[in-house]
């Protein structure tokens, strides 16, 4: 083959390889142009509520909290896994948690006060003034904060968590995060519910003034650095062409006569 036709032709397949490179794609949870995004959530959202798979941890007083109910001294009744003077119960796929003494009831789309008002009055029927205390012990979102950040899971240590404070557990945006381009993706992911926020403006921030809920993901949007991804993407090509040409430069010095 003439040398010339073959350093043509594999200048064509560097080319090619160039257009085909695929840049951005490690860009997750990408939404169309005109994708429509759910108005941000209301205050009337302000407090956290109970969804499957909580887990909740109960206590139970007598006389307004004065004497802690040990539920294993109650004969015949099987409860969670104990920790220290409280138990842990599953709230179940349906929405319902088995307590002791009342059995199954609904605590799905509850705040925590009222979880805590409503068995205070199922528990009248059994004790004197009962009190409850009840705390979610295993709550969480998970963040990506963007450009070289690494996905965290950060765990939502009080019921009042905000987006922003989220995004401080885990060292804030990055360099390469789009800061007016962060994601909230809530709810059942079959059919979630999709939030766009603008934290590069104040008033972006402010429509972030809610609490966080269990499972909620936060995606920020990386900025891409087409430079630094091309030289990465074409080096491999370059270094196959290069070495492809010498050879065939010296195969072909040899075979001159």
């Amino acid at each position: 083959m003439n040398l010339k036709r073959l350093k043509s032709a594999i200048l064509l397949v560097m080319i090619t390889s160039l257009f085909a490179c695929n840049y951005n794609s490690n860009v997750m949870m990408k939404t169309g142009k005109d994708y429509p995004y759910d108005a941000p959530p209301t205050n009337s959202l302000s407090e956290y509520v109970i969804s499957p798979s909580d887990i909740i941890e109960f206590k139970l007083y007598t006389n307004d909290g004065s004497l802690l109910v040990d539920f294993t001294a109650i004969k015949g009744q099987q409860t969670a896994v104990t920790k220290g003077s409280s138990f842990q119960y599953l709230v179940e796929f349906d929405g319902q948690v088995k307590l002791p003494i009342l059995g199954r009831l609904e605590l799905k789309g509850k705040t925590i006060k009222e979880v805590e008002a409503l068995l205070e009055e199922k528990y009248t029927k059994y004790y004197i003034k009962p009190f409850v205390q009840v705390k979610v012990v295993n709550k969480r979102v998970t963040v990506f904060p963007g450009g070289s950040g690494q996905a965290k899971i950060v765990p939502l240590t009080n019921d009042n968590m905000k987006l922003l404070e989220a995004l401080g557990a885990v060292g804030g945006l990055t360099k390469l995060a789009k800061a007016n381009r962060i994601k909230l993706i809530r709810g059942d992911l079959k059919n979630p519910k999709v939030y766009l926020f603008d934290f590069s403006t104040l008033e972006g921030i402010k429509e972030a003034d809610f609490v966080l809920q269990a499972n909620d993901i936060i995606y920020v949007e990386p900025r891409s650095d087409y430079l630094q991804e091309l030289i990465r993407d074409i080096a491999p090509i370059v270094s196959l062409v290069a070495s492809t040409l010498t050879l065939l430069i010296v195969i072909n010095n040899i075979n001159k006569p």
